[in-house]
C-alpha cells in the first residue's frame, strides 16, 4: 500500500475487490479538490455508478443525482447529472493527463465541472489543458483497471464508499 502524506488531501475509494488511494492536488485545484472532500465527507460518492468506462480511455462516475445504484438510480440519466452544489471554476493547469489522472468530467462550457471525475487508463495528453486534474491514484490502480467497460455498462461497477482518509 502506497504511504499516505496528507491523509486530509487522500481519498479512499472502495471498489468491489478493494481500496483506490487517491492523492488530490489541492495546490493546483482547490476548488475541486474541495468539492470532492465534501461530497465525500457526505457519502453522496457512495454507489455511485461508473457509468462511462471506455476501454483505452478512462472510467468516469461521480454522478450523484442520477448515478446512485442505491437510491433512484436511473441509468439512461446517469452521466447528465451533477450534485445540489453550484457547478465549479475550470482550474486548468500544466499537470498532464496520464495514466491514473483524476480529471474533472464537464460539458462544454468549461466552468461546468460539478461532482463527475474520470479516472484516466491511459496518458490522454490530447486533454491537458482543457480539462481539470485535481488528483491521480497512487495504489490500486489495478483495480480501476477491472472496472467493467461500457457508456453505460450493461452490469455497472460502483464506488462502494468513497472517504477522506483523516476521517478514518
Amino acid at each position: 500500500m502506497a504511504e499516505i502524506k496528507d491523509a486530509e488531501n487522500t481519498i479512499l475509494m472502495e471498489l468491489k475487490n478493494g481500496t483506490v488511494t487517491i492523492e488530490l492536488l489541492p495546490d493546483i485545484a482547490p476548488g475541486h479538490c474541495d468539492r470532492m472532500k465534501e461530497l465525500a465527507r457526505s457519502g453522496k460518492y457512495d454507489n455511485v455508478s461508473f457509468h462511462r468506462v471506455i476501454e483505452g480511455f478512462m472510467a468516469q462516475t461521480g454522478d450523484v443525482e442520477y448515478g446512485n445504484m442505491e437510491n433512484e438510480y436511473q441509468p439512461h440519466r446517469a452521466g447528465t447529472g451533477g450534485s445540489e452544489l453550484p457547478n465549479l471554476k475550470a482550474e486548468f493547469s500544466g499537470i498532464p493527463h496520464d495514466r491514473g489522472t483524476l480529471g474533472a468530467a464537464r460539458s462544454q462550457n468549461p466552468d461546468s465541472a460539478n461532482s463527475q471525475f474520470f479516472i484516466n487508463f491511459n496518458d490522454n495528453h490530447f486533454l491537458n489543458r482543457q480539462y481539470t486534474v485535481y488528483g491521480r491514484v497512487i495504489d490500486g490502480m489495478d483495480l480501476v483497471d477491472e472496472i467493467v467497460r461500457g457508456e453505460p455498462p450493461a452490469n455497472p461497477d460502483r464506488m462502494v464508499s468513497v472517504k477522506v482518509a483523516a476521517d478514518v
